[in-house]
């Protein structure tokens, strides 16, 4: 089959090259750990292998989330006209597309030690069974947070040759908190058309106690990174960073009072905002470690 620009254009969008707040979501914890395990920038080589691998990751992520999902897409307003579901790529076109990008980014992170190459195998596995966790349980959610939260260990183990688990723990438990309030905010937008045709979320678990359970997920994921900032006695430019991403949760919860879908969707948008100002009060401050 002939590779035409339309059909370049269609792969994009089911890689969602076009919608990149998902990659920065998944590489600020990325990074937090890459900072925390390096006692601040990491090494040129591993940063590039990890900011290039998230990028291939959170793309395979996506194709193989569409192939999941492509009876139920033309079903939903939202996703009715991607890719799989409008038929500009077909699901066997998806799949190799899918392994492609594992493959590619397995070949890049070859140059790291053998203890982060290890831990890719059940990175790739929990990112290619999540799209799947919403047809057999209600919290799929925290499945995508242990996915996105995978590449901490990772981090650790690609700059010291091990991973510091206590540190680790703390940072996944973190971005596990994190994830789960910020897609849960992502699948408010969706709950009507998702009781409609039977898939679970964690909007439609929660109920109308959505709002409060995002703001306690939000508190706790900043209550975990205070203490992994403090462990390490960090300076202040990472706590000012703490305060601003605590301000930013409470616009969030603020904007999504009367559950819009518009605002619901911007509240998700504006974590990438929430992400942004951790790390960059962790890269200004200055460790004694």
């Amino acid at each position: 089959m002939a590779i035409t620009r339309d059909r370049l254009t269609a792969y994009a969008q089911l890689m969602r090259l076009d919608k990149p707040v998902g990659t920065y979501l998944l590489l600020w914890p990325t990074l937090w750990a890459l900072w925390f395990a390096a006692g601040g920038p990491p090494p040129l080589l591993i940063l590039a292998i990890f900011a290039l691998g998230t990028l291939l990751m959170r793309s395979a992520g996506c194709v193989i989330n569409d192939f999941a999902d492509r009876r139920v897409d033309g079903h939903v307003e939202r996703t009715k006209g991607r890719p799989l579901a409008s038929g500009r790529v077909t699901p066997k076109e998806a799949l190799i597309l899918f392994v492609l990008l594992a493959l590619v980014a397995l070949a890049i992170a070859w140059p790291l030690n053998a203890a982060a190459l290890w831990l890719s195998v059940p990175a790739v596995v929990i990112a290619a069974s999540y799209p799947f966790a919403k047809r057999f349980h209600s919290l799929p959610q925290a499945h995508l947070g242990i996915a996105f939260s995978w590449g901490i260990p990772m981090a650790f183990a690609a700059v010291g040759g091990r991973v510091d688990w206590p540190m680790a723990t703390l940072l996944m438990a973190a971005n596990l908190c994190w994830t789960i309030a910020y897609d849960t905010l992502y699948a408010m937008v969706d709950r009507e058309d998702d009781l409609r045709i039977g898939v679970k979320s964690s909007a439609i678990l929660f109920g109308r106690a959505d709002r409060l359970i995002i703001g306690l997920l939000h508190a706790t994921s900043l209550g975990l990174l205070a203490f992994a900032g403090w462990r390490v006695g960090l300076d202040w430019p990472y706590w000012a960073g703490l305060a601003v991403a605590a301000s930013f949760a409470a616009h969030q919860l603020w904007r999504v009072r009367h559950r819009d879908r518009v605002a619901c969707f911007a509240a998700f948008l504006g974590n990438n905002r929430f992400g942004a100002v951790v790390f960059l009060g962790l890269a200004m401050a200055s460790p004694p470690f």
